[in-house]
């Protein structure tokens, strides 16, 4: 019998089921359009269709399938209507300067509905060359140890040992090759040095910070001539010139693009081209103390001398902080933290065109192309660094000081009040440091993905946030008592800086990670919106048609992975992290779909519904997030002990996704159908969640992590400067959690003997002489633990000032007028 004849012979309900499944395997697989076709014939014939019924299927499947028919039956039409309708968002040329800035990496996989899993498994994960290590080790180590952050804060500047120090060892040029002088640093020894710095002092973090990112030495490096190179890059790497970048203004601040500083070409009476250039900046990092500023301004060439016509557009300068009409000196004070932050102007300030234009004059109207690829990339490095660095410090001190301080007669860190703030400590601090080193690999391996990094400064920042405000709740009365023994104080103090820098968070979640990372990283809408702007009519059928093919699969797979719960994902690594990347998987189908719907229902409304995209970028956050803890767990051998805390991270993760994909179910309201999907929708992401968070007894593990020294807690936090002193501040915290920890057996052993009525109730230091005298305790136990219970003493102490003390340190003219009352 022929091979159709079986198929035509099965009951009816067989023949559906048999075609669904075919149909729905070869969707589910991402199969081209073709295959598809080929499928659906296939079927058709072996299932006998009659000719009746090939007349219905035939003429639409022709002209999907015929190039020509189709371009000239649906997609020319289609292509026209969506130009008349303004549909699809405007975009302004800075906009698109800024959504082609970069490079897309693993952003999207994530974004496309069906991420390669196996390529985010073995994503570049490098760590430090000996080189830099030694630089780590030696330099780095070296000024956080002669910088005392208090002294900082109390005299509102670097000592100037510290400043001659920074200058001889060039920790202005860690980003300038070593060619010209500089260190020539990767990405991630960039980001490392940096979080040790802040784990030590943020001031010191800032300043060494600011010069290595975006600024004068990263622009000439990429964009400058080589004779400016040669000319300016020697200098800022060794410290003879001091550097700062003018962007801000009053009227163009997350709006860069409405710069009004300008610079006007003309030519000189010895026909030399010269720009007149006048501005008004703000909040500009280190301009008190330049002696170069980088300025981008918009650039004015009314009589063409260029041949870029009158409007150039926005240019970047450098502009020795020497020349007549240039104006320093103000500063800031933001959140009383001392690193020079100042505004500054000038008018009719006057330079040479081609010595000053970055790039000369070929990068005229190319400064915002410049700024945003630096961006893309310097947007991963420092900020995220720093909050790194200070999230460490919180999680080094507050894991000391819960393990040391007891009331009731526990450590405060064994009742669950306080466990829940440290098992959030520790689950964000192994997230953070995998995020830097994933982030820093693909900047290491040449890419610059301009939406990851937004996605790193946006959700490192704050989880920073959370991590200090879990930090000040645990130490309480310790923790608002400032003075040399608190180390939170500054970083509670200091935080709100990192979340308004380089794009404010709020600006960076709702317009950038979505906004910009729906079209850049999504597989075709970049290509479609292209398309329809030039009116090409190729370009928009070859990416339409895949389009809607895509979107297609997405259905089926995020309806088929919802259904299994991830369980027809193929992971890439078995054992504890096999569930993960499948609810990974799953979320990454169903995250695409509702983002290709809610981009073809609202289209250019999008953009404005910030609510819908800042939820949409949660969810994409967190994709992300999660892909970098599964890649540590991986990369660090699948550590038994880390389970905890892999495990608090991606519950973590996962149920931020989960509260981000039901409030777009609650409020996407789609034209035509309202809140459709809220009943539907919402019902069916409430009874299958992606996941509901932590449990307890993970929570627990993971908080043990940060109570017992050792190497887990100590791998935690690799990027901190763990002084060795016992008299400074975290060195007294951890020589108590050290001693502490030794005698607490001793302990147990006195509470077992009260207990067992052997000793009287009363405190164990109180019982130690009695407890030698019966035997009880050798005299080496005493004695730690005695020495355990002095550290306990001086590291829970809090410091105080007598009334001229604290009225010098708060302001000296307030003293003055003290004294003479």
């Amino acid at each position: 019998m022929p091979y159709y004849g079986i198929l035509a012979d099965l009951p009816t309900w067989s023949a559906v089921l048999l075609c669904a499944a075919l149909l729905l395997g070869v969707v589910f697989v991402g199969a081209p359009l073709w295959v598809l076709a080929t499928a659906v014939a296939t079927l058709a014939v072996a299932f006998g269709m009659p000719w009746w019924g090939w007349l219905l299927v035939a003429p639409p499947f022709t002209v999907l399938l015929v190039r020509p028919l189709r371009r000239a039956l649906l997609g020319n039409r289609l292509l026209q209507l969506l130009r008349s309708s303004g549909f699809l968002p405007s975009i302004s040329d800075t906009e698109r300067e800024a959504i082609a800035a970069g490079t897309v990496w693993l952003d999207g996989e994530l974004f496309s509905g069906k991420p390669d899993l196996r390529r985010l498994a073995t994503a570049g994960y490098p760590d430090l060359t000996d080189e830099e290590r030694a630089f780590l080790d030696g330099p780095v180590e070296t000024v956080c140890r002669m910088t005392d952050d208090w002294r900082v804060h109390q005299e509102r500047d670097l000592p100037p040992e510290v400043w001659d120090y920074l200058r001889q060892q060039r920790f202005f040029g860690l980003v300038i090759a070593k060619e010209y002088g500089g260190l020539g640093l990767s990405a991630s020894a960039n980001s490392a040095v940096v979080a040790r710095l802040t784990s030590r002092s943020m001031p010191l973090a800032i300043t060494v910070m600011v010069p290595n990112s975006l600024g004068p030495a990263e622009l000439l490096s990429h964009y400058g001539t080589e004779a400016q190179k040669r000319r300016w890059l020697p200098a800022l790497a060794d410290g003879r010139e001091i550097p700062c970048f003018a962007l801000t203004e009053p009227g163009a601040g997350s709006d860069a693009g409405a710069i009004a500083s300008t610079g006007v070409v003309f030519r000189a009476e010895d026909g030399t081209l010269m720009l007149r250039l006048s501005w008004n900046k703000r909040y500009i990092t280190l301009a008190a103390v330049a002696s170069v500023l980088g300025l981008a301004f918009q650039l004015h060439d009314p009589d063409n001398l260029l041949g870029k016509g009158p409007q150039p557009g926005i240019t970047c300068a450098l502009i020795p902080t020497s020349t007549p009409g240039v104006v320093l000196g103000r500063r800031h004070d933001p959140m009383g933290v001392p690193f020079y932050n100042c505004p500054t102007s000038g008018k009719d300030v006057v330079v040479p065109l081609e010595e000053a234009v970055i790039g000369g004059a070929a990068g005229a109207g190319r400064g915002w192309q410049m700024l945003m690829e630096c961006l893309a990339a310097g947007r991963g490095i420092s900020l995220p660094a720093t909050a790194v660095g200070g999230a460490q410090l919180v999680a080094r001190a507050v894991g000391a000081y819960a393990a040391v301080r007891q009331q009731f007669g526990l450590p405060i860190g064994r009742f669950e009040g306080v466990e829940e703030p440290l098992a959030r400590i520790a689950g964000a601090n192994y997230l953070l440091e995998a995020a830097r080193r994933y982030v820093c690999g693909a900047l290491d391996a040449g890419q610059k993905p301009a939406v990851v990094t937004a996605i790193a400064k946006y959700n490192t920042t704050e989880l920073w946030r959370a991590v200090i405000n879990d930090g000040m709740d645990v130490l309480g009365g310790a923790a608002i008592s400032r003075g040399p023994r608190n180390l939170l104080a500054h970083g509670y103090i200091g935080t709100p800086i990192c979340i308004t820098v380089e794009g404010a968070n709020i600006l960076t979640r709702t317009l950038m990670i979505f906004g910009q990372g729906a079209i850049r990283c999504h597989p075709y809408a970049y290509a479609e919106i292209d398309a329809i702007a030039r009116n090409d009519r190729l370009a928009f059928d070859r990416s339409f048609w895949p389009h809607i093919g895509h979107v297609l699969r997405n259905a089926v797979r995020a309806t088929l992975l919802g259904l299994t719960r991830g369980w027809l994902t193929w992971s890439p690594s078995a054992g504890v992290t096999r569930r993960h990347w499948r609810t990974l998987n799953w979320a990454s189908a169903e995250f695409a779909l509702l983002a290709d719907i809610a981009m073809g229902a609202l289209g250019g409304d999008l953009k404005r519904k910030e609510k819908i995209t800042g939820r949409f970028a949660d969810w994409f956050s967190w994709l992300f997030l999660a892909s970098a803890t599964l890649r540590r767990f991986e990369a660090e051998g699948r550590r038994r002990e880390d389970e905890p805390l892999l495990h608090w991270s991606l519950d973590h993760a996962f149920a931020r996704m989960q509260q981000a994909r039901e409030g777009l179910c609650d409020n996407l309201r789609l034209p035509g159908l309202g809140h459709a999907l809220r009943w539907p929708g919402g019902l069916w992401a409430r009874l299958n969640p992606f996941g509901r968070g932590p449990s307890d007894a993970v929570g627990q593990r993971a908080a043990k992590v940060l109570l017992q020294p050792g190497s887990q807690r100590d791998r935690l936090t690799p990027c901190i400067h763990l002084p060795k002193d016992p008299g400074s501040a975290l060195g007294r915290l951890e020589h108590a959690l050290v001693l502490c920890n030794d005698a607490e057996p001793v302990l147990k052993k006195l509470k077992d003997a009260v207990r067992q009525g052997r000793l009287p109730k009363a405190r164990p230091a109180q019982l130690l002489d009695q407890a030698c005298e019966s035997g009880l305790l050798t005299e080496a136990e005493r004695r730690l633990v005695q020495a355990a219970e002095l550290a306990r003493a001086e590291a829970i102490a809090v410091d105080s000032f007598t009334l001229d003390e604290y009225l010098r340190r708060s302001d000296p003219d307030t003293a003055e007028l003290a004294q003479t009352r």
